[in-house]
């Protein structure tokens, strides 16, 4: 049940008022001035204020004003004995919803009253949606409780804030969107749009139409202006995803926006400015694409200013059983089943898995079982066959070997750097690509 406060001096207007608007279905609270109608508004969760705006203390339209700025979600409809055209125009200006003048007017209140709440009601709804979003997208969504992940969440919501640029590397199928995401919910621009775009989806003149958009008669078929997405994005969060395929010449022109926020739609002389955070994300080593000539330096270090590596699936073997329980249960929902019991045989044949797919391929395959089980149990035999015999890919190492020497050098490096796998490489005077193959050799989380 909507409600309705009425602020009025008048008491007979403002008991027929409440009658009124009662028997419409409204709920209805009474003030005579402007400082007890203030003190209702602190207790009760009112939808619309019906304000007179000649009160003993104080004017309707300046109170008005005063109240959107404290609850910008109540509608406010002020009442006059004598309207005029200026206060009519400032009582719009400080945020009413109308202004009304009293007696002639009154056969209006009721439908403006619906008119107002209708509006309360939406707006409602809109900030329960974004409430919604925000929480399917924080850090408090991403799953694992693994030290890899740990580390890489701590160090994204240490930048969320910053509005610097970011760049997320990793394995396919690790979440570099999800981090995205949820650096975009953690920052200042989380209320304006997140726009992504897979980089390696696109040959490089729909890339560039894509992002910079084009001017009506610049190619075939152009018959109008269009917007790319960083235009959307303006005041939000761009994410380009799989940057490390983007042609060279392209990779010039996001150089351009990160160091002049400006761009030039394709056809067009005149630059467009934009205010646009940018968050990256790659799973190719841009340090040795830079080397091979197929990335800019320039551009790698602007966008690495902050750069999180997400760790491969192989890496937090500890989180599979939450990950699988948490799809398991997410497509049991979209399927109408009841919630389904993970055994341990079938969490032991995924553990064992190498996951080279990481959590995507996890996914895939959990929808795979849930479709195919009869019972409320998950079990080895919905598996994939390569999945179903699986051992583990442990390498027993001899104590006395090379092999396990090198093995436990690796582990005290990456304990001594506290799992930086960069440190670590760099410590131990190898590549980080040699790195995570040595580890995957070793099986080392």
């Amino acid at each position: 049940m909507e409600k309705v406060l009425i602020i009025d001096d008048e008491e007979k207007l403002r008991n027929l008022l409440s009658k009124i608007i009662s028997f419409e279905g409204f709920e209805v609270f009474q003030a005579s001035n402007i400082k007890s109608g203030l003190q209702r508004l602190e207790v009760e969760e009112i939808d619309v204020v019906i304000c007179d705006v000649k009160l003993p203390d104080g004017s309707g339209v300046d109170t008005a004003k005063v109240i959107k700025e404290k609850y910008p979600a109540v509608e406010v409809i002020l009442l006059t004995a004598f309207g005029n055209i200026p206060d009519g125009v400032r009582a719009i200006k400080n945020g009413a919803f109308d202004y009304i003048t009293k007696g002639d007017d009154n056969n209006k209140i009721i439908p403006l009253l619906y008119k107002a709440s209708e509006k309360v009601a939406l707006n409602k709804r809109v900030q329960q949606l974004e409430k919604q979003l925000g929480e399917k997208y924080s850090f408090d969504k991403i799953i694992g409780t693994s030290k890899p992940i740990l580390k890489a969440i701590e160090l994204a919501k240490k930048v969320a804030p910053k509005d610097t640029t970011v760049l997320l590397t990793g394995e396919t199928g690790t979440g570099k969107e999800v981090f995205a995401q949820a650096i975009h919910q953690g920052s200042s621009r989380a209320t304006q749009n997140f726009v992504a775009i897979n980089c390696s989806a696109f040959s490089k003149e729909l890339l560039e139409n894509e992002l910079f958009g084009h001017k009506a008669g610049s190619f075939t078929g152009a018959t109008k202006d269009q917007k790319g997405l960083f235009e959307e994005a303006h005041n939000g969060t761009i994410f380009l995803d799989e940057i490390g395929e983007m042609a060279m010449d392209l990779q010039a022109k996001i150089l351009r926006v990160l160091e002049t926020g400006e761009f030039l739609r394709v056809g067009d002389a005149k630059p467009i400015k934009v205010n646009v955070r940018i968050i990256a994300a790659t799973n190719r080593n841009l340090e040795n694409e830079i080397e091979l000539g197929h990335f800019r330096s320039d551009l790698f270090y602007r966008l690495s200013v902050f750069c999180i590596q997400l760790p491969s699936l192989r890496e937090r073997i500890k989180d599979i059983k939450l990950l699988a329980q948490y799809y398991a249960d997410l497509f049991a929902l979209k399927s109408n089943r009841k919630p389904l019991t993970l055994s341990e045989d079938y969490i032991t044949a995924l553990e064992n898995n190498p996951w080279k797919g990481n959590i995507r391929e996890l996914k895939n395959v959990i929808e795979r079982s849930v479709i195919l089980v009869d019972s409320d149990i998950l079990d080895r035999d919905t598996l994939p066959v390569d999945l179903q015999y699986a051992k583990s890919n442990t390498q027993q190492l001899s104590a006395f070997s090379m092999a396990s020497a090198e093995k436990l050098h690796i582990q005290k490096i990456l304990n001594h750097t506290d799992g930086n796998k960069a440190e670590t490489a760099r410590l131990l005077e190898i590549g980080v690509a040699t790195l995570y193959r040595k580890m995957e050799q070793y099986k080392i989380k």
